[in-house]
């Protein structure tokens, strides 16, 4: 839980602040243009410089640490992963009132992905797998003893309060009852009993790039962690219908129970973003609503 006043975790963005970060502390950049990236989530605050660069400017305290971490371990992690990630090239500190650090980061070329495209695609069920599959086999050249404590996943019981009390808030939108027995299942299915992978932590379609209609990248490593990789299946059931969730299943090779604790996941977070923005985001509602269905179909 993050504390202080509004002001203080919601600083005011804009184009100038931005510019004046960038002149005052990589001039080498100073003379390229800014251009607002929209929508780009609720973390960050997102500009292109130049043709490309990018700035990720965090919107509130729970996303300061997001440029740090990815400084640290992205360089280490891209050159063994199939689809291109978004390298940072230097970490700013806080400037002209505004209180955090922040990023550059290599500029990536695409469009986001979309169920409308991709849903019943083979092929990019195949290269999701592939790319996980990729990111989990480097984890033990980092062992979690030496890993940064934020590094470390929190377990799925850690959302079971605000899920059981979201699924009773949308119970006249989605079945309640299925919803809790698939929550109850996932608590309960025996957890990851295998060495600590890495993991993305925020795998969903919204954060997959395409070229030509190809998946080409990843971004947004904010929640890049060690432990149970459970909670990157989410994909499955963001992007993917039936057909290409069980070719992403057994490219992937995912147990029975790795599978119900990231059903789990999909729901949790399905339920989380429902509750918080499908009122005044159709977008979003339409996306969580998919997903909180998908994840109930398995």
């Amino acid at each position: 839980m993050t504390t202080g006043n509004t002001a203080e975790r919601r600083p005011a963005i804009d184009a100038a602040l931005a510019g004046r970060l960038v002149d005052a502390q990589f001039p080498q950049w100073a003379d390229r243009p800014l251009t607002l990236v929209d929508p780009a989530g609720s973390d960050h605050v997102i500009y292109r410089l130049g043709e490309d660069l990018s700035v990720r400017l965090p919107r509130h305290a729970g996303a300061v640490g997001q440029a740090a971490k990815e400084a640290e371990w992205l360089p280490r992690l891209a050159p063994h992963l199939p689809l291109a990630v978004p390298v940072p090239v230097g970490v700013g500190e806080p400037a002209f009132d505004y209180p955090w650090p922040w990023a550059v980061s290599r500029w990536l070329d695409g469009e986001v992905a979309t169920t409308e495209a991709l849903a019943d695609s083979s092929r990019a069920a195949v290269q999701l797998a592939r790319f996980l599959k990729a990111l989990q086999e480097f984890a033990p050249e980092f062992p979690v003893e030496d890993a940064r404590a934020d590094l470390a996943g929190r377990p799925l019981a850690h959302r079971n309060r605000a899920t059981r009390a979201a699924i009773a808030e949308v119970a006249g939108t989605f079945d309640a009852a299925a919803m809790t027995e698939l929550w109850d299942a996932a608590l309960s299915a025996p957890g990851w009993g295998r060495p600590p992978v890495w993991f993305h932590g925020d795998f969903h379609t919204g954060n997959l790039l395409t070229v030509d209609g190809r998946l080409s990248a990843v971004i947004d490593f904010g929640e890049l962690g060690i432990g149970d990789p459970a909670c990157d299946l989410t994909i499955a059931f963001t992007l993917m219908s039936a057909g290409s969730r069980a070719v992403f299943r057994s490219e992937l090779g995912v147990d029975d129970a790795t599978w119900t604790r990231g059903r789990g996941w999909a729901l949790a977070t399905g339920l989380n973003a429902y509750t918080s923005y499908a009122a005044v985001s159709p977008r979003v509602a339409a996306q969580t609503t998919r997903q909180i269905t998908e994840a109930l179909i398995g």
